[in-house]
């Protein structure tokens, strides 16, 4: 699974899919074995979705957002 997605592009099957990062969300679906995966709207909303280990992929909306370079992002 790619770590940023377009939304639409990419089978879900039983992952959770979350708006926002909820904690205990993560947590009950990782235990489970279930992927979770994240809506972001920006570099930062990606961020912080991708700073969870539960965290499969974030999904954007807009394609530019794919060309993020993620260890840019994170290390600056």
């Amino acid at each position: 699974m790619p770590e940023i997605a377009l939304e639409g592009e990419l089978e879900l099957d039983d992952a959770l899919v979350l708006d926002t990062v909820e904690v205990e969300a993560l947590q009950a679906a990782h235990e489970e074995g279930r992927p979770v995966v994240i809506r972001a709207a920006s570099p930062a909303e990606i961020k912080a979705a991708l700073s969870r280990p539960e965290v499969a992929c974030a999904l954007v909306t807009d394609p530019a957002l794919l060309e993020l370079d993620l260890t840019e992002l994170t290390y600056g």
